[in-house]
């Protein structure tokens, strides 16, 4: 019983470190990485999809990178997501290869970044922090039914909290190395 509520909440405060970082890839530093562009959509023939299924995305140097498209008709549509998009990006079409270069960003840019980035890294301590509660409340419940001890309660509490603490942990890693990391020029 005991083993199900923390493998339950091993399992979900994983998923919340794990969408830390995938919000934390979305973040523009000054450095070309492919995952900058992978949650632009491309209008492909009548559908949304993924930018990264419609074109192969390679970082060419440190601030630029070069999508290229699969078919030759979609590079417009590529062209116009990416210009769209919320990054502020500027892209150059040369046939089938489109260059993004990727513009040095401001030292206001970066403190504005860096705010984004600590929310979004409280966020993820919310998200486990409510991961902590309903399974000390699943706990709790397993108390009232008779189906374990108060001891094994606790215990199970102490458990919950250690994971939390572990979890909590990764996500301040992960916010310190992004800081850093937006804060070179």
């Amino acid at each position: 019983m005991i083993n199900d509520v923390i493998s339950d909440a091993t399992a979900r405060m994983s998923k919340s470190v794990e969408a830390f970082k995938l919000e934390l890839a979305k973040l523009r530093t000054g450095r070309a990485h492919p995952s900058l562009l992978d949650h632009i959509r491309v209008d492909y023939y009548g559908a949304e999809t993924p930018i990264t299924q419609a074109a192969n995305v390679h970082v060419e140097d440190a601030r630029t990178l070069t999508v290229t498209a699969w078919d030759k008709g979609m590079v417009s549509a590529i062209d116009k997501a990416i210009r769209e998009s919320d990054l502020g990006l500027n892209p150059n079409t040369a046939g089938t290869v489109i260059r993004v270069p990727l513009p040095p960003l401001t030292e206001e840019r970066r403190r504005d970044l860096i705010k984004v980035v600590r929310s979004e890294a409280e966020q993820a301590r919310v998200a486990i922090r409510n991961v902590r509660r309903d399974a000390n409340h699943m706990l709790k419940e397993l108390v009232k039914d008779k189906e374990i001890t108060e001891d094994d309660e606790k215990r199970g509490e102490d458990s919950v909290q250690k994971l939390t603490d572990s979890h909590i942990k990764s996500i301040d890693e992960l916010l310190a190395g992004k800081e850093k990391e937006m804060m070179e020029v």
